[in-house]
């Protein structure tokens, strides 16, 4: 079963959502099986900055567009990029901020962290799959430079992108196209 879900998953656009929400006992769900995630002594560093109310997504999208306007100022601006940035948060039924809280003590290094957390998303997504939930992670740079203050990230914490989720009407059942194995093993 599991091998079906993973040649099953694939990122999965907010424009193929529908309008269906995702309930908050499905997010809880999905965020405690992010929580069994293995974590290099026992540090667990995810945390998950939820927008589950329309309201919070639009207060997101509002967010990202600001900040695309603000970044683009001296030129580069796209009215279409604009609106596609500022429609995905309200296209999902929740998008789940990944956050990484670092080691106060550093007893393991940062790489490691951020390989737990990816661990934790992981499970999120596997199960978002079997549950025929779009996925689709994002790490834009409105979130993984500038959100500090949008997000109240506390010290030693660092955002790592953005997981959007949705409800779809057909999943593929196909596996998706990937490049060929051969091409990255070494044999030793």
């Amino acid at each position: 079963m599991i091998e079906s879900i993973i040649k099953k998953r694939s990122a999965i656009y907010p424009k193929s959502y529908n309008d269906e929400p995702i309930d908050k006992e499905t997010v809880m769900e999905l965020l405690d099986l992010a929580n069994r995630a293995p974590s290099h002594r026992k540090t667990e560093p995810w945390r998950f900055g939820v927008f589950h109310t329309l309201e919070s997504r639009e207060r997101l999208a509002e967010y990202l567009g600001a900040d695309y306007k603000l970044q683009n100022a001296d030129g580069g601006f796209s009215e279409f990029k604009f609106n596609k940035i500022k429609k995905k948060p309200v296209q999902s039924g929740v998008v789940i901020a990944i956050i990484m809280k670092r080691d106060e003590e550093e007893r393991v290094p940062e790489w490691e962290e951020i390989a737990a957390v990816s661990m934790a998303i992981q499970n999120i997504w596997l199960a978002c799959t079997e549950r025929s939930i779009g996925c689709y992670w994002s790490s834009p740079s409105s979130m993984t430079m500038r959100a500090d203050q949008f997000l109240n990230l506390k010290t030693g914490e660092r955002c790592l992108g953005l997981l959007y989720m949705g409800n779809i009407d057909v999943w593929s059942d196909k596996d998706k196209e990937i490049g060929s194995l051969d091409d990255k093993i070494y044999w030793m």
